[in-house]
């Protein structure tokens, strides 16, 4: 009982004990803090790549593809047997997009992605990250009339309405330049016939210059004033012709009623995110859902050849990861098999170049992988097995050995605080050596006293890993308050909206992680304590009472 009583009574005359629970408590609330937010940010990448990436791909290299998918998705599904939540087969090439904005031609590279609109959403989570509601519930490729995130001013008008409102300036901007062609043949005329008869008499029977032909010259048509980001300056400079001829016999298409070959971009194709004069974070969007679009790619044939197709945009998709909305284009598999040429006409199968799978909840992708690999053996099937995980291996392992690094050097603040208490530890020692020398002529044995001091440094580490938690905890919780807070005494953002696509700090708080957390800062205060309480353990009583 003495022990514990000398032992409190230690923690509430010394001061300098404060200094060493305050050192604890800052390293394992900072711990805590980098730890929440490093697996908030890390949580979230990976769960965005996983949206768009399947559990297992069997891929190929090969330009022809994978000729007979079906067969590849029979002998999955019985090597796996009920582990299969879902199978799809997906055609993925790099292609260039080329696209008119306010008179000029744009030229953008992408990963055009031919997928199954039926099957895609069952290995992914493709569906949800789509802009229009009616395409999360579930993808046609077909242009909607609008609805397509009406929060976003900067995405209006879109769909339908802003295609019709396209193609009606287009006709009237046309029918002004036939008025305009008319008035031009006219002059034309005029002057031929001026040339044939050079001199008229006026009414006075002079001889004067035909003037009638100079007046219409200086006749123009109204022109519009066009402002940055409207439908005018869309306009503007060489479009696509409103009326095109289509494949079927001479068949006229009208862009106001129909539509081309669907396609899916990534936000980050058609919009860039930035601020305005006021300083606001605001979307500029240069492609809308309504547009059409050029697509250029490689075809199937040995060698390669350059073919382009049109397509007409039918809605964004927005994962938040700006390797992904940069870059992918989504189509629908059998138009890209079509064009490209990946269908055998003999037996009417299109080719893929991967199949994606997605493995059910519990499962273990490892297993699962490893025995595809032994199913498909690289050498004799000429396919890839590899997992989401192998596909960003690299990423995934330098977040980790960041992460890891980082709490490294973060236990090194703790560390600071045990040398600390080690310094305070040796200066009670040496301070107490006749309270020391008393304890031991009354009886205490030498474990005694070194148990003193040991509780002394679990008492210092208890109180401040304990009090290190509470302030960690409260820091993450109320984080993305003292983030604005900080913003607003600093001037400057903390979190930079237009580089994270987060709308706020994410943090995960892993119960594990706290009590490693604790039990370190624990360990490191006993471990501070061991050497001094050796020491005070080893004195004599007779040496130690004559020590003043």
């Amino acid at each position: 009982m003495y022990k514990l009583l000398l032992c409190w009574r230690y923690l509430k005359t010394r001061w300098i004990a404060l200094a060493s629970i305050v050192s604890v408590t800052l390293g394992v609330a900072t711990l805590i803090v980098v730890n929440s937010v490093m697996d908030g940010f890390t949580s979230q990448m990976q769960d965005r790549m996983h949206g768009i990436l399947s559990d297992l791909v069997v891929e190929t290299r090969g330009t022809s593809g994978i000729s007979e998918p079906n067969w590849y998705i029979d002998r999955i599904r019985a090597r796996l047997g009920n582990s299969v939540e879902g199978v799809t087969t997906v055609v993925t090439l790099p292609a260039m997009m080329t696209f008119h904005h306010n008179g000029s031609a744009h030229t953008q590279q992408i990963n055009l992605i031919g997928i199954d609109q039926k099957t895609y959403a069952s290995v992914s989570d493709f569906s949800k990250y789509l802009i229009h509601p009616d395409n999360q519930s579930q993808l046609d490729f077909k242009l909607k009339q609008s609805g397509y995130a009406p929060e976003r001013e900067a995405l209006q008008p879109a769909g339908w309405e802003y295609r019709n409102r396209v193609e009606q300036l287009k006709k009237e901007r046309l029918s002004e330049l036939e008025k305009y062609r008319l008035l031009q043949e006219k002059i034309a005329a005029e002057q031929r016939n001026q040339q044939s008869n050079p001199l008229n008499e006026n009414n006075n029977g002079t001889r004067s210059l035909e003037t009638n032909g100079a007046n219409s010259q200086s006749e123009s048509l109204p022109t519009k004033q066009t402002e940055p980001n409207s439908i005018d300056s869309m306009l503007a400079g060489p479009r696509i012709p409103t009326m095109q001829l289509g494949g079927g016999g001479g068949r006229v298409f009208d862009a106001s009623k129909e539509q081309r070959t669907g396609i899916v971009l990534g936000i980050g194709i058609g919009s860039v995110r930035g601020r305005d004069l006021a300083g606001k974070v605001k979307d500029y969007f240069f492609i809308r859902p309504g547009d059409d679009v050029n697509v250029a790619f490689p075809n199937a044939g040995t060698p390669p050849r350059a073919i382009d197709e049109m397509f007409t945009v039918v809605d964004f998709y927005e994962s938040k990861m700006s390797e992904y909305d940069a870059t992918f284009a989504f189509v629908p598999i059998e138009a890209l098999q079509r064009t490209r040429g990946m269908i055998d006409p003999m037996s009417n199968v299109g080719a893929v170049t991967s199949i994606q799978i997605k493995l059910k909840k519990g499962s273990d992708l490892a297993s699962a992988r490893d025995a595809l690999r032994d199913e498909f053996p690289p050498a004799e099937s000429y396919v890839q097995v590899n997992s989401w995980r192998d596909t960003q291996g690299p990423l995934l392992a330098a977040v980790q050995m960041e992460t890891t690094i980082l709490n490294v050097l973060l236990f090194m603040i703790i560390a600071v605080a045990g040398f600390g208490i080690l310094a305070t530890f040796f200066m009670i020692v040496v301070e107490k050596t006749r309270d020391i020398g008393v304890l031991k002529s009354l009886g205490a044995p030498g474990s005694g006293i070194a148990s003193i001091f040991l509780g002394y440094g679990v008492l210092l580490g208890s109180v401040g890993s304990g009090a290190g938690v509470i302030c960690g905890l409260l820091f993450v919780w109320k984080i993305n308050e003292i983030a604005r807070i900080l913003e607003w005494f600093t001037g400057r953002e903390v979190f930079d909206p237009t580089v994270y696509y987060f709308d706020s700090i994410p943090t995960i708080i892993h119960p594990f992680t706290i009590v490693w957390v604790s039990i370190g800062a624990v360990l490191i205060a006993i471990m501070a304590s061991v050497l001094p309480s050796i020491r005070a353990a080893r004195m004599h009583p007779v040496e130690a009472l004559r020590y003043e």
